[in-house]
């Protein structure tokens, strides 16, 4: 009852009361998107506001039980959960019903329940104990196995089930191993890759490899030798001179693609040469990123058109504005950015937005709920919202920073990255910003899996952190 006691003293209000204003606010505004003053069944149980109360209930009884349990459960129990957590996602794939092309639910009576939420919850437990065991060291391959095993193996069965949205969220546990120790070049290449994937879709592979190029002649100039990298770039123009000027003899059959992959092919043996006699291990490891670069960006064009599916293909496309559908694939950003820009500076009112009311978008309650803030509670109802999250944000990494234990500070990490990428991608999506992939707005959108799934993410850590001066292993 004393170690009970001092639990509850030591809890986190401040963390408390933003979760409690996130969570009214979202009901408000799943009520709103969810009104028809026409209709007499608003409060009957099977309607969205009344489920979410229900679930917001449930939540509320398990933050009771979450700090009725001695910490040390989660650290102990923490491969038990995702064990079970995988089995769960595995039944889903085989058995479960199919919402939206994704075969990732459980039906019981009226209740639906998404495996995958709570698998974020037992990753993130599994991540912090592989990461904090005693001689965790992010260069041993071991230890990355580990790490690869505990992310990537629910993230491809959630692929499997169909559900990108919820498969993407496990990139953000890349910020906690960065957090932890992992190279800054890792985090670097990650956002090369998506700029590259990006601009392969919208420029011609000679400007990306040239691109490409330029760049790692400036990693030369100003990170190995600055001779080095003049003498690199003007074997490269020479070549590729020669090389096209024999095209043009031959009709231009070679093109200029090829002509470039010869000339860098040639200035990479001169340069693997240097590297090897004048012991310079950085133009090594550039060269190796290089050419990872040039065939990441051949591999774009199959991926995306083998890999990707239609719907998929075509909401990238509209993001980038290659393609134009405002009828189709685009119409569900288009009505959610009209809703926004039509709430103006202060809203239309609670219960009074005319989109939200006739239903103009579709999804408005769960991935577009964004959308209901904005029309009915203006730029500062959106502004409000995205303080809350800022709050939330710094303040979890604050509470992540004062832990003795690693296991709770790398936890804390995990639950502030998947609160971050749901936030970024979700209003991202609903403004245009980002493809439309069906993520939730943690405490605002409708769902009961994923509204408990992230009450359980952030009230775990809290327990943890009422032992914040305790190693907790």
């Amino acid at each position: 009852m004393n170690a009970t006691g001092k639990s509850y003293r030591n809890i986190d209000w401040i963390t408390v009361f933003i979760y409690s204003l996130m969570v009214i606010f979202g009901w408000l505004n799943i009520f709103a998107a969810n009104f028809d003053p026409e209709s007499n069944s608003l409060w009957a149980i099977s309607t969205e506001p009344v489920k979410q109360l229900i679930w917001i209930g449930v939540s509320l009884v398990t933050i009771g039980i979450i700090f009725l349990i001695d910490s040390k459960f989660f650290v102990e129990f923490a491969y038990i959960f995702l064990g079970l957590s995988i089995a769960m996602l595995l039944m889903a794939l085989l058995f479960g019903m199919e919402i939206n092309g994704a075969k990732a639910w459980f039906k019981i009576g009226f209740v639906r329940f998404q495996p995958a939420e709570l698998t974020k919850v037992a990753a993130s437990l599994a991540l912090a104990r592989v990461m904090s065991r005693y001689g965790f060291q992010m260069n041993k391959i071991r230890h990355i196995l580990k790490v690869g095993l505990v992310v990537l193996l629910p993230a491809l069965i959630i692929l499997l089930q169909n559900d990108t949205g919820s498969a993407l969220v496990y990139f953000s546990f890349f910020l906690v191993l960065f957090r932890e120790g992992m190279p800054p070049v890792i985090l670097f290449l990650g956002f090369l890759a998506l700029i590259v994937f990006i601009l392969s879709l919208l420029f011609n592979t000679l400007f990306i490899l040239i691109g490409l190029f330029f760049l790692f002649t400036a990693f030369v100039f100003y990170s190995v030798q600055k001779k080095l990298a003049i003498i690199s770039l003007s074997i490269t123009i020479i070549a590729f001179s020669l090389i096209t000027g024999i095209s043009f003899f031959l009709e231009n059959k070679l093109g200029y693609v090829l002509p470039l992959i010869l000339s860098i092919s040639l200035t990479s043996i001169f340069l693997v040469i240097q590297s090897f006699f004048r012991r310079l291990p950085r133009l090594g490891t550039g060269l190796l990123i290089l050419w990872l670069m040039i065939a990441y960006t051949y591999s774009n064009n199959y991926v995306f058109n083998s890999v990707l599916s239609d719907y998929q293909r075509n909401r990238i496309l509209v993001v980038l504005g290659i393609e134009n559908d405002p009828l189709g694939v685009g119409y569900n950003v288009n009505q959610s950015k009209i809703a926004i820009g039509s709430g103006g500076f202060a809203g239309k009112g609670f219960l009074q937005g005319t989109q939200t009311k006739f239903d103009f978008v579709p999804e408005q309650s769960t991935d577009f709920i964004f959308c209901t803030v904005g029309e009915e509670w203006g730029f500062l109802g959106t502004v409000s919202v995205l303080a809350l999250f800022l709050s939330l944000l710094l303040r979890i990494i604050f509470l992540a920073e004062r832990q003795h234990s690693a296991f709770s500070r790398i936890y804390g990490y995990c639950v502030v990255s998947i609160f971050f990428v749901h936030m970024a991608i979700n209003i991202g999506m609903t403004i245009g910003l980002a493809p439309v992939i069906g993520i939730p707005l943690p405490f605002f959108s409708y769902g009961g899996s994923s509204f408990w799934g992230f009450t359980l993410l952030l009230f775990i850590f809290l327990k943890l952190d009422t032992n914040r001066n305790e190693l907790i292993r």
